[in-house]
């Protein structure tokens, strides 16, 4: 797939999670066979005022490559001045969220809100465009709800204002995340514009990948929750395409050695303290399928140093391995 000039190999990347997939998660991800990865959704009002916090979320570590930044907000010159500032970090595209379907995104203008004034989405995408010598990707849903499934409206307006990819998440902004997931709809994006698109929704390994592939006929797959304490999907994505073979799951070793360099790596990347209290969800997500995980999760939610990673690591191996 090519994203203007940029050539992607692969099948799918990470989804742009916010507070989930941080540099650490894009690297681990990256690791495991992720084509690309598109950073945390960052507010284009917060970088063009010279917010700290949202400037942070721009920068790209080598490891994570090809890497797009996520911006979101409702007005042509916020977004434009917001890229201009994300292409001084050298990004390989800038992606710009029209799906976010948060409340605190929405409400102000941004995100999913966006899907109910196509002519405004297509104008941020020409000022993003004309403000950077980059590819730019949009990140869409099927619409606002279930009386409003314009997406393949919205697809030609944005492919005619500039977009050089769309990805498609398979839902409404009503739904959130709930089921069920319409690739049919993602199919006639597909079948409408000549761009390609990125299909989301509900992919959790190669099996899935493959069947969401052959319902929408997308260029490409995006995987968001799936890989929240699963980096190994990718790897599991990658295998089955080629091979045709479902891979066997990781090992318990080999998950708690990622859980840990996760979180390593957020103490490495950010403020010690902060990763540490995100550290209590990523190492919840890991745990999933692993017995005793209810007991287990519940010492999550007391870790406060690395050390404490370290005493989850010696239950989990306790309570689980004579299931190995």
């Amino acid at each position: 797939m090519k994203i203007g000039n940029l050539e992607i190999s692969g099948h799918a990347a990470l989804a742009p999670m916010a507070g989930v997939a941080d540099r650490a998660m894009r690297e681990l991800c990256r690791e495991a066979g992720a084509a690309y990865t598109v950073g945390e959704l960052t507010s284009a009002k917060g970088v063009s005022m010279g917010d700290k916090k949202s400037a942070s979320y721009l920068f790209i570590g080598e490891k994570e490559r090809p890497m797009a930044p996520q911006l979101f907000g409702g007005e042509e010159k916020t977004m434009a001045l917001a890229a201009e500032t994300a292409a001084k970090y050298e990004p390989d595209f800038i992606d710009i969220n029209m799906g976010c379907p948060a409340p605190k995104v929405a409400g102000n203008g941004g995100g999913s809100a966006l899907l109910k004034d196509p002519k405004k989405a297509g104008e941020i995408v020409k000022a993003v465009k004309n403000a950077v010598n980059l590819p730019v990707t949009v990140k869409i849903r099927i619409g606002w709800d279930e009386n409003s499934v314009n997406g393949i409206e919205l697809a030609k307006i944005l492919e005619a204002s500039g977009a050089d990819a769309i990805t498609v998440h398979g839902r409404t902004r009503k739904q959130m995340y709930a089921p069920p997931v319409d690739y049919d709809t993602i199919r006639k994006i597909k079948e409408s514009i000549s761009v390609p698109v990125i299909a989301n929704g509900d992919i959790v390994d190669g099996p899935s990948a493959k069947a969401v592939k052959e319902k929408t006929g997308a260029d490409f797959l995006m995987v968001g929750r799936a890989a929240m304490g699963n980096p190994f999907v990718f790897k599991s994505i990658n295998h089955f395409f080629e091979t045709g073979e479902i891979l066997p799951e990781p090992t318990l070793e080999e998950k708690l050695t990622a859980m840990r360099r996760h979180i390593e790596l957020m103490c490495r990347y950010k403020d010690p303290y902060i990763a540490m209290l995100e550290a209590r969800k990523h190492t919840a997500w890991y745990m999933k399928g692993l017995k005793g995980a209810a007991n287990l999760r519940r010492l999550c939610g007391e870790i406060k140093e690395i050390k404490d990673i370290d005493y989850i690591c010696e239950k989990i191996w306790e309570e689980n391995k004579n299931e190995i």
